[in-house]
């Protein structure tokens, strides 16, 4: 009696352990930006339906939010590509690369729209507070004495070519040859990306370009290229709650930082634009001073912790899922 008892107990441990094994298969024969983004995948799904559910309730689902489920397909089809890249193309890498950032972004436009869905307690007071504190004023207010057309030409550039400062990093790296630099500067920009997802689910909060509007006294309207910027600023919903942390903040400074660490002469092109762009986001009224601090708190650990979690992943990749591994 006693050994069936032992040898049931040792054939559940054996289950558990094959398990235990399987699933560290499963979870390392993805890449690291891929796994994050396998989970992250299923709360978009049910946000972007929630919100469009409630408005097609309401009877008239507004147009961003019909953009909203167009990208879901198109998050599908990503995942479905990148599957079979990794299951049939092995040669394909710098597709299995990039299509990760792309998914990237499609979750960062999806969530301005629904993050409300999922938190609806705004801290946009209290961020206005502590600016106040800080500043002794709004400074997305106080600035407006300087608003001039060429000026707000300029900021509105800087801030439009924001998705282009890491990409532009990694392809630097990637002509040069240099993958290894080139992978720790995309994934480490994409886990940036994520953090951020969650940091405006915990923290919600509108742009001063909403909650202050009471205090403007001066229009942006009358110059193209801002004309532009104001034209996509409007479709976004007047419920957007992606201030806290600024990710323009977070992953522009990550973008200079990979440049001063691999491309020095890169770095300094960037430079300016990357200054006009931290500008901006006050002056052209997207974000609080203390959301700027967050964004740049945010890129500092991030720069420095990812890059190892990625090696560990690797390694284990290695382990688990020598089929998929990365060769640099």
């Amino acid at each position: 009696m006693l050994k069936t008892e032992e040898k049931v107990e040792a054939e559940k441990v054996n289950h558990r352990r094959k398990f235990y094994i399987a699933f560290k298969r499963f979870v390392f024969s993805f890449r690291l930006e891929e796994f994050i983004a396998l989970i992250a995948f299923f709360p978009m799904v049910y946000l972007t339906i929630k919100a469009y559910l409630f408005f097609e309730s309401q009877g008239d689902v507004p147009k961003l939010f019909v953009g909203d489920m167009q990208r879901l397909a198109v998050v599908v089809i990503v995942i479905i590509a990148t599957y079979l890249i990794a299951r049939f193309r092995s040669g394909w890498s710098f597709l299995r690369d990039i299509l990760p950032l792309a998914y990237c972004l499609a979750i960062y436009t999806n969530l301005h729209d629904t993050v409300h869905f999922a938190n609806p307690h705004d801290i946009h007071d209290s961020l206005i507070a502590i600016d106040q504190w800080l500043f002794g004023c709004q400074p997305c207010v106080w600035v407006q004495k300087f608003i001039q057309p060429w000026l707000t030409e300029i900021f509105s550039f800087c801030y439009m070519v924001f998705f282009l400062f890491a990409p532009v990093v990694a392809l630097v790296l990637i002509v040069q040859g240099r993958k290894r630099e080139f992978r720790e500067t995309l994934v480490t920009v994409i886990l940036c990306f994520y953090c951020g997802y969650i940091l405006y689910v915990i923290f919600p909060a509108a742009p001063p370009r909403h909650t202050l509007v009471h205090m403007f006294t001066v229009n942006f309207d009358g110059t193209p290229i801002s004309d532009v910027a104001l034209k996509v600023m409007s479709v976004l919903p007047s419920k957007s709650r992606c201030a806290f942390p600024s990710l323009h903040a977070a992953v522009t400074l990550l973008s200079l930082m990979f440049a001063w660490k691999y491309t020095k002469i890169t770095f300094w092109l960037m430079l300016p634009f990357c200054i006009g762009l931290f500008l901006s986001t006050v002056y052209l009224r997207h974000h609080y001073i203390i959301d700027l601090i967050a964004g740049w708190a945010l890129a500092i650990p991030v720069y420095f912790y990812i890059p190892k979690f990625d090696r560990w992943w690797r390694k284990n990749m290695e382990i688990y899922s020598p089929e998929n591994r990365i060769i640099f």
